[in-house]
């Protein structure tokens, strides 16, 4: 049925104005697309959170071997230096940065929807906090990337005639998206920490990664203090959450 069908309809039966008739439009699409929602079958969103999950562990593992053994960032504080290093690297530092966080995102919001379906019934005060949490996260991380691959092509292009304000330009950027999320890790942190408290509380995933995921959770907020260890150790620690929650996914719910 078309949208103009739908409006003919609803004021052939109802009468309502232009206005009200809007919004019975919008209506009747939000209950089909939650009609959508409610039909999609548990077990079919777990395996597909779990398999989102052991895909952001190898993005997780992708970027530690990219920024610790392929690109080699320059020592030299020389500008031209840094703008060559940029220039040349554009493609991989652009793919790069979509990879972990765009991908990474869209993957992190299957898994935060799969993980609040999974632990609502018992726990539903705390997996919606959870779930907002994931939710914010989701946003941080996807405007982390747009925003950082959108700045170095426009710091690459200024730097052709301004290399010195580019950097300062460049530097700028990081800032940024080091404070959306880049550097450090308190929503994530906080998101899993919430989820293996919901889970601690519902039974609905393995006891040892509940307890695993509150020590990672407390790690990720721990980065609120601008230390790259402690970054370092929520990354790797959850790379082992991601694979294991990952597997645990594709059994069924424990009741």
């Amino acid at each position: 049925m078309s949208v103009l069908l739908v409006a003919d309809e609803i004021k052939s039966n109802n009468g309502y104005s232009s206005d009200d008739q809007t919004i019975k439009i919008y209506e009747y699409f939000y209950n089909i697309y939650v009609k959508y929602i409610q039909g999609i079958k548990m077990s079919n969103l777990q395996k597909t959170g779990g398999i989102a999950a052991l895909l952001e562990a190898l993005i997780y593992i992708i970027a530690f071997v990219i920024y610790g053994a392929v690109l080699e960032y320059p020592t030299n504080p020389d500008t031209v230096q840094k703008i060559a290093f940029y220039t040349d690297n554009q493609m991989l530092l652009t793919m790069t940065t979509f990879l972990i966080y765009i991908l990474f995102g869209i993957l992190l919001s299957v898994l935060v929807l799969a993980l609040h379906q999974r632990l609502q019934s018992k726990s539903p005060t705390i997996t919606r906090l959870a779930t907002i949490f994931g939710v914010i996260w989701v946003a941080l991380v996807i405007a982390c990337g747009m925003i950082e691959n959108i700045g170095l092509a426009a710091v690459i292009k200024l730097a052709i005639e301004q290399p010195e304000q580019a950097m300062e330009t460049w530097f700028t950027i990081s800032i940024i998206t080091e404070g959306l999320g880049g550097g450090n890790e308190v929503v994530g942190g906080i998101w899993v920490l919430l989820v293996s408290i919901a889970s601690f509380k519902t039974r609905c995933l393995p006891n040892l990664l509940t307890f695993f995921g509150m020590g990672v959770g407390i790690a990720g907020i721990t980065t609120i203090y601008p230390a790259d260890v402690l970054t370092e150790i929520f990354g790797l620690s959850q790379i082992v959450w991601f694979i294991w929650i990952g597997i645990a996914m594709q059994k069924p719910k424990q009741r």
